[in-house]
Formats: structure tokens, sequence, C-alpha cells
């Protein structure tokens, strides 16, 4: 006959092991997510990298109102079915929120960046985002409460000195048809200061409403603005006795509407939803060195397929940023990227 300590002892053991298994398992599972987490936000930061490469292609072909806003209308059909999967009802507090993010972070900060692309090389544009993480952590100290140690305000100087010398060294790299201006760089950095707002408006509508909707909502909303400012004109014009020229159909070329299409899909949509997801399953502070592949291959990008050519300023000027910026978010000091989406 068994004795019952036994029994018992057998059965605590048993409940141990398969406790020690669940645990094991929810661990590797963990691992598992926190990996995907990793290459989903390395994916947005590589798909990013190639936004100026696919808009220069497209500005080739027509002006930067229309580009921004085919880009867009592109996006939109990657957002709408996750607007319709996660539907939300917003107070009047949220609508006027989520419309001031929209405002910043679509018509006001792509048509200054693109105005700003027009005026320069890829090359430099993809460089001067290099900056965004260190302004995010400037942004950080200024609005969100948090503090610079010294190596943030060194990392922050050094970010300034090199956009400084890409932006004054422009006129020394030219390239077949392209020449960067301080012009196009200012007005590309422009565009990131504008992000910020974005960022922070969006980071206060994530306390209530999920990523999913903050970004499916704000990109439909910020569409539906670039609408009315693009079309505006030409519908008006009857009234106002304007000349406005329609959008361009007929003659832009293939190249040219899949420039687009990968821009609006890929560049946009599917970035923001992987950036999102990827940063609820990671720290932030170690995703954020993936933004940094951003201007890096973004820079590659425009001297080895465009023709491109960086002056020795720029070079030194860049590395500066992207040596900032990789400290910075190693260090994790930085504030939490909620959303971006170039």
């Amino acid at each position: 006959m068994c004795d019952p300590r036994f029994a018992m002892r057998d059965s605590t053991s048993n409940r141990e092991s398969r406790g020690r298994e669940s645990r094991g398992r929810e661990g590797r599972g963990r691992e598992s997510v926190g990996l995907l987490g990793y290459g989903a936000c390395a994916l947005a930061g590589t798909l990013w990298g190639t936004g100026f490469f696919w808009g220069r292609l497209a500005l080739n072909e027509m002006g930067v109102e229309p580009m921004v806003l085919y880009r867009f209308l592109f996006a939109t059909l990657g957002m709408l079915p996750v607007a319709f999967a996660h539907r939300a009802r917003l107070t009047a507090g949220e609508w006027r929120t989520l419309l001031a993010a929209a405002a910043f972070g679509i018509p006001i900060q792509f048509l200054l960046q693109f105005h700003g692309l027009a005026r320069t090389t890829v090359s430099h544009a993809s460089l001067m985002v290099g900056t965004m993480p260190v302004l995010l952590a400037g942004a950080a100290t200024a609005f969100a409460g948090e503090r610079l140690d010294r190596f943030g305000w060194l990392a922050l100087f050094a970010s300034t000195v090199g956009v400084a010398l890409v932006a004054l060294g422009g006129s020394h790299a030219t390239t077949g048809r392209e020449t960067p201006t301080l012009v196009g760089d200012l007005l590309v950095l422009a565009s990131l200061v504008t992000a910020l707002a974005w960022v922070l408006l969006s980071k206060k509508l994530m306390q209530t409403l999920s990523p999913k909707v903050v970004s499916s909502y704000t990109i439909l909303s910020g569409t539906a603005m670039l609408l009315a400012i693009v079309l505006g004109p030409w519908a008006l014009a009857p009234l106002t006795h304007s000349h406005a020229d329609p959008l361009p159909v007929e003659h832009v070329s293939l190249t040219a509407w899949s420039a687009l299409a990968i821009g609006g899909l890929f560049c946009t949509a599917a970035t923001t939803l992987l950036w999102n997801w990827g940063i609820h399953h990671v720290p932030a502070s170690r995703a954020g060195v993936f933004l940094n592949i951003e201007p890096a291959l973004g820079s590659i990008l425009g001297v080895e397929l465009l023709g491109e050519r960086l002056g020795p300023y720029a070079w030194l000027g860049g590395a500066l940023i992207i040596g900032a910026a990789v400290a910075m978010t190693v260090r994790g000091r930085e504030s939490e990227p909620a959303v971006i989406l170039e």
C-alpha cells in the first residue's frame, strides 16, 4: 500500500515541474515576441530609408503637392482595412487632438519635407532626418519633463554641428541633375520640428486609444486635409477666375506610379503599423536605434543609385548626426518615439 506522504510529494513535484515548464514556455514566448518586435522595428527603419528615393523618382514627373497627395491616397488604401477593423468612438477632445496631430503630421510635415527634397538631394535630406532621435530627446526635455545629462546635451550639440556642416557644405557637393541647397536642407529640418508636435500629440492620444486607431485615423484625416489643400484651388478656379492645373494622370510613367504606390503602402502605411507594433513588444529606448537605418540607407541610395555626391563637410556632418543619434538611442535616454510616418 502506497504511503500517502509519498503520494503528496509526487503530486507536489509534478505541480512544480508543470509550473517550471509553463514558465519556460512563457519565457520562450516572450523572447520570441521580443525578437519579432526588434525585427518589425528594423524592417520599418529599412523601409523608411527608401522613402526619399521613391519620392525623388515621382518628383521627376510631377510637383510636390500632387506627389504627396498620391502617396497618401495609396497609404489610405492600406489603412482603410485597419480603420474598419478597429473602429473607436472618440470624444470631442480626442477629435481635436487627433485633427491637430493629423495636420502637423501629414500636410504640414510632408509638404515641407518634399518641398525641401525638391530643392536638395536625397543624400542631404536623409542625413537631416538623422537628427530626429536627438530632436525627440530635446522635445522630451522641454515638454515631457525629462532631463538630459551632460552626455545628452553633448550629443544634441554634436548633432546640431552636423546639421550645420551638411547644410552649409551643400554647395560644394553637386550631382548630374540635383544640387543641394541651404533652403532645401532647412525645409527638411523644419519638417522634422513639425513632426515633433505630431509625435507629442499622438503620444497623448495613445494614453486612451490604441496605436492602430491613432495611426489609421490620423492618416485618413490627414489625407482628407491634403485633398482639400491640393484640389481646393482647382475646384474653386471657376469661381475665383484663376488658373489651377489639374492633377497629372495621363503622362505619368509606370515608374512614377510604382514609386508612389511603394512610398504610400510600404514606406507610410506598413511602416507605421510595424513600428507601433514593435515598440509595444520591446523597449522603445532599444528600438530607437533602428531609426538610424533611415539616414544611413537613404544617403547610400542617393549616392549609389542616383549618382549624387557628398562633399567632405557633408560626410563629416553626417557622421556627427548618425553618431549622436546612435549614442542617444543606445543609452536609452531619449523620449519614446510613439509613432513616425516617414
